[in-house]
């Protein structure tokens, strides 16, 4: 396989990254349609077949867990989440990584065992965050499951739909999957509850402050899963079976250690187009994400500009480095909003 160029940095910049916006991510509620495909497997053996291809476990019924397809050399062909409902398994991967599940499952999962088809384009994935997000949820009647990381089919306003609790440190609070036709509804009982509809950007903004890797940034076709936090942020299973590329990402677990690590940066300036990462005039690794977090009342006197960079194993937090042009601080990742205020 050629490795491919990488790609501009995500930038999420003053236009966008607005002091309302930054509020509703962290502190209120706020839903966005997410960018996304849908999969399903079905059939008696869905749930074998998924075991045997994801980096994580979908044990028990009712699961919802993010995990990872690799190459047989543990590289990352595609990112999402996983439910679980008895025989039928659900995948909601970036759009970008639509056909790579495809070809994976076609090439894959035989027939005798499982089927599988593409909702995409008959359903919409409504992604709620901020700290008030499942309480709203729940008064604008959305049946919510009993624990976070747990999926369940339900009926809100007449509408079927899927609603899923995200494990604690995920980059949303709750995931609605609803059918096309009713989104107009749904959106609808949200807003009159309190729900700010907010746009795709939002997302990006939330899953930056937690330090989750995004495929097409931090994650392309050389990257193994713990360079990019999988394990720990809950991707990866170290005590399930066999599923292509475990010799990999276990053998790294057990007896090694990454060349790179996704961290955090605090920029001192505005960054530059430039994604490199120097340590004097060593490369040091890449910019991959980067926001603007606006003065309000969790940075009372100034902005700054934070990002994502998967840097060099040596490059730990504390280390100045200069990336895209301009000085920035290394940090350990989740960002802490007050720790951020500059100095």
């Amino acid at each position: 396989m050629t490795a491919s160029p990488h790609p501009a940095p995500t930038r999420l910049g003053p236009e966008t990254v607005t002091h309302a916006l930054l509020e509703a991510v962290c502190d209120g509620a706020g839903a966005a349609v997410a960018d996304v495909a849908v999969l399903e497997l079905l059939g008696p053996g869905a749930v074998a077949c998924m075991q045997g291809l994801l980096t994580n476990d979908v044990d028990p019924d009712g699961a919802f867990v993010y995990g990872a397809l690799l190459t047989a050399k543990g590289m990352i062909v595609v990112d999402g989440w996983v439910s679980r409902q008895g025989a039928r398994v659900g995948y909601t991967v970036p759009a970008s990584g639509r056909d790579d599940v495809t070809e994976i499952y076609r090439r894959s999962i035989p027939p005798r065992l499982a089927r599988w088809r593409d909702r995409t384009d008959e359903c919409v994935v409504l992604r709620l965050v901020g700290a008030r997000a499942r309480s709203v949820s729940a008064r604008a009647g959305v049946p919510l499951p009993e624990t976070p990381g747990r999926a369940i089919e339900a009926l809100t306003h007449g509408t079927a739909c899927e609603v899923a609790l995200a494990p604690p440190g995920a980059p949303f609070a709750v995931q609605i999957t609803v059918a096309r036709e009713d989104i107009g509804l749904l959106r609808e009982a949200l807003a009159t509850a309190g729900v700010q509809i907010l746009d795709p950007a939002a997302l990006d903004l939330a899953r930056l402050l937690v330090g989750w890797p995004a495929l097409g940034a931090e994650v392309d076709e050389r990257t193994i899963p713990q360079e990019v936090r999988l394990d720990e942020i809950g991707g990866v299973s170290y005590t399930k079976g066999c599923y292509t590329g475990q010799e990999t990402v276990s053998r790294l677990h057990f007896r090694g250690h990454t060349n790179r690590n996704l961290r955090g940066l605090l920029f001192e300036a505005e960054p530059g187009p430039d994604a490199v990462v120097r340590t004097g005039e060593r490369d040091a690794g890449r910019v991959t994400s980067m926001a603007w977090i606006p003065a309000g009342a969790r940075m009372p006197r100034l902005g700054r500009w934070i990002g994502l960079g998967v840097l060099r194993r040596d490059v730990t937090p504390g280390a100045t480095v200069t990336a895209a042009g301009v000085a920035a601080r290394v940090v350990d990742l989740p960002f802490s909003l007050p720790y951020i205020e500059p100095a």
